[in-house]
């Protein structure tokens, strides 16, 4: 792009230089207001006594006569002007003769006014040249692929830099194997998946997978997104893919990577009008290279969606995509692996315990543990403290949760006793039912656009869910709304959400996984999904209107039922309440420890931070230390497994 411009720029002031030689050329013959005479006009003039000097520039004639008139004149090359007077019988000591040198720059000047015309013309077609030949160099690269090749001198990323997927690891390892021997597979007649499929959620660590498959065999890897396949002009699609795997093929074995594969193979003939000319014709091209490959080409093609449910089914069957690996949000092993890799060359505090903070990120992928190690170290570094700390990545924990804190929020005294009597009540009820999460952080402190939030910490990475944890869930829930009525006798907003996520838990309760003692085990209602929007956008009824009013009457009798839980045990323990309350109007934030504390401190105690188990206002038995939250006042919404 710099080199274009400086070509044209170039032309540009050369074309300038000659407009501007030329009207200085046209201009100068008629300075002086001197008339062009002949050299026998001149002689004639000579021979009558009227001229007085004749200048000699070369072959140009300057004459000057007796009156003060100026003319131009011009000899012959090579002749002499004197003897061309003498020729002509005229004295030549009656003209006073002047030579001045005709070489060097004038000449040049000389030369170059001649030659203005054609230099003029010379640059205007050179520059429409360039200009035509430019327009065709775009024509012609417009079908071409834009994926970027990077060869072994690219930075190498292995297996050891992608932690947290052992198994989609264990699966990729064979297509490293054959890239690496393909002999030893061929001699024993077996093929290698032609397609590999990454799935999973955003942020697992599916371009990282790819690149470390190519890394680990040593091959070239072409990197390209779906999207940039597509363009308005149909035909162009299908022409990149050509050209994109006639690379690959050139560069064999190599690894072809394309990211968001849902963006080009969505299932043909869906969308408005009966599909996309372009997106379709595209496809179509991907499935020929991809079935055209014979067993003598060792090209992988790799490619990573979050929504396989939308892709055509012919990537999808054997010869084409015919594996698929799944790479979901990592366990608590696999967090504290992701934790390690990326806490690698970062100075960390000795008493800093990473699997405490593994057990804090439930549900973190493997992009957020990144971002929290980095938003750890940005916050070390903002505090001038030259070790990254516990207190660092907790503060890191609640900002990718929550969002940063908002300290400059001014709120009333009233408000501040009403958020922290709300987030009170969720700890409490979420510490006294059993199967509750307990409470691991309970904060008063602003973030995003709650006023307050209690994190839950769960025993263990789970993926299936009872109905009473449900419903001891639910309770939870309705805890912070509960302490305000019976505290301050009022309904405020701020369990709105609390009250939302609520209803929908019990509403997934009766329709999804046949909670409910009425209706049994049957699902209620068929999700709709628009394949060409790639979502669900609307629920079919398959249920009459009697079945609907069951099912509203057993959503209302779990949350009040939950609800009535709440209410049981905060009035049980109301002064436990008023406790947790006060300390979190004085200190804004409790954690776990000091929690702990606080359970088992009587609420008249004076010291509230020792201990003492020989008061009824005890909370007996406490709790074993819990495991990992990424929840804020209300619990999330479960996703059991095969769901």
């Amino acid at each position: 792009m710099g080199s274009r411009w400086m070509r044209n720029s170039f032309i540009y002031l050369l074309l300038i230089v000659a407009l501007v030689a030329i009207v200085f050329t046209f201009f100068s013959g008629n300075l002086g207001g001197s008339n062009e005479l002949s050299i026998n006009e001149v002689i004639t003039m000579a021979s009558r006594g009227q001229v007085e000097s004749i200048e000699v520039k070369g072959d140009s004639l300057t004459v000057t006569t007796f009156s003060g008139e100026t003319f131009e004149s011009r000899k012959e090359s090579g002749s002499s002007i004197v003897e061309i007077l003498r020729e002509a019988e005229v004295d030549p000591s009656r003209v006073d003769v002047v030579v001045k040198g005709s070489g060097g720059l004038s000449a040049m000047l000389g030369l170059l006014f001649n030659f203005l015309p054609l230099i003029f013309f010379g640059a205007v077609l050179l520059f429409m040249m360039r200009q035509a030949q430019g327009s065709s160099n775009q024509t012609f690269s417009f079908g071409r692929s834009k994926a970027r090749m990077f060869m072994g001198n690219a930075p190498q990323v292995s297996f050891s830099d992608v932690a947290g997927v052992e198994e989609a690891k264990e699966e990729l390892q064979e297509v490293v194997e054959f890239l690496k021997y393909p002999e030893r597979f061929l001699a024993l007649g077996a093929k290698i998946p032609k397609g590999v499929l990454l799935v999973g959620p955003p942020g697992t660590g599916k371009t990282l997978m790819a690149r470390a498959v190519a890394g680990e065999a040593g091959v070239p890897f072409f990197n390209i997104s779906g999207s940039e396949f597509v363009e308005m002009f149909v035909g162009v699609g299908a022409s990149r893919v050509r050209d994109l795997f006639d690379q690959a093929k050139r560069n064999s074995p190599c690894i072809v990577f394309v990211d968001e594969i849902d963006a080009v193979g969505r299932h043909r003939g869906a969308g408005l009008g009966g599909g996309h000319d372009e997106r379709e014709q595209t496809l179509n091209q991907i499935l020929v290279e991809m079935d055209g490959f014979d067993t003598g080409t060792n090209v992988i093609v790799i490619a990573a969606t979050n929504r396989p449910d939308i892709l055509d089914p012919a990537l999808l069957r054997p010869g084409r995509f015919d594996r698929r690996v799944v790479l979901d949000n990592p366990d608590l092993k696999g967090r504290m692996q992701i934790l390690d890799v990326h806490s690698k060359g970062k100075p960390l505090e000795e008493e800093l315990d990473l699997e405490r903070v593994a057990r804090q990120t439930v549900g973190f992928s493997g992009a957020d543990l990144a971002n929290l190690v980095n938003e750890s170290a940005i916050l070390a570094a903002r505090r001038a403290k030259k070790l990254i700390g516990s207190s660092e990545f907790a503060e890191a924990i609640d900002r990718i949760i929550a969002g940063p804190a908002r300290r400059s929020r001014v709120i009333s005294d009233r408000e501040k006793e009403m958020t922290a009597y709300h987030e009170a009540g969720h700890a409490l009820v979420a510490h006294v039912l059993p199967n509750a999460d307990k409470p691991f952080k309970v904060t008063i402190v602003a973030r995003g656009q709650s006023g307050g939030h209690t994190r839950y910490l769960p025993e263990e990475d789970r993926n299936l869910w009872t109905r009473e944890q449900f419903k001891d869930m639910l309770a939870a829930a309705m805890g912070g709304r509960v302490a305000e009525e019976l505290v301050f006798d009022e309904i405020t907003t701020g369990a709105g959400s609390d009250i939302e996520q609520a209803t929908n838990i019990a509403r997934q309760m009766v329709t999804r996984y046949g909670m409910s003692e009425k209706l049994g085990p049957r699902t209620f209602g068929k999700r709709e999904e628009m394949v060409f929007l790639g979502r669900e956008i609307s629920e079919q009824r398959d249920y009459s209107d009697k079945i609907a009013e069951t099912i509203d009457q057993e959503v209302h009798e779990i949350i009040d039922d939950a609800y009535e839980s709440a209410r049981k045990v905060v009035a049980e323990y109301m002064p436990k309440l008023k406790q947790l309350s006060e300390y979190l109007i004085e200190n804004e934030t409790i954690e776990v420890d000091e929690l702990d504390k606080l359970w088992e401190t009587p609420p008249d105690s004076d010291d509230d931070t020792q201990p003492d188990s020989g008061d009824g206002g005890v909370i007996d038995p406490v709790p074993p230390e819990p495991t990992t939250p990424p929840v804020s006042s209300a619990p999330p919404a479960p996703s059991p497994a095969g769901d």
